[in-house]
């Protein structure tokens, strides 16, 4: 989880090489398909953790009267918010190689029946 924080993905849009995205597998959709899922997975892990965290401060009682800010809390969201999106993240580690991806044939399908 730690390296996700650590990402050198940019925190803006920026316009990438389609052909270095779809080099890996020699097609653009399977590329961004395989990017997607991973980019589905980054935000789930973040949102964990984010959830964790944030329980951390949760009082017993109910009563939104008696909600109080923490400025831990607000610090703790306020860095997650600053991360880069889940979908630049997963397209800078697919860029890097770090992303493992298998193409399934027929063959493997049928291992699995």
């Amino acid at each position: 989880m730690s390296d996700l924080k650590k990402t050198k993905a940019p925190l803006t849009t920026i316009t990438y090489d389609r052909k270095k995205i779809k080099e890996p597998t020699g097609n653009i959709y399977k590329a961004i398909k395989i990017i997607a899922k991973r980019s589905e997975a980054i935000n789930k892990e973040l949102k964990e953790e984010l959830d964790k965290k944030l329980n951390e401060f949760k009082t017993d009682q109910d009563n939104l009267a008696e909600t109080f800010e923490n400025k831990e809390q607000i610090d703790i969201s306020r860095f997650y918010e600053r991360l880069p999106k889940p979908t630049a993240i997963a397209l800078q580690e697919w860029l890097e190689g770090k992303i493992v991806w298998r193409d399934m044939t027929d063959e493997d399908f049928k291992e699995f029946k």
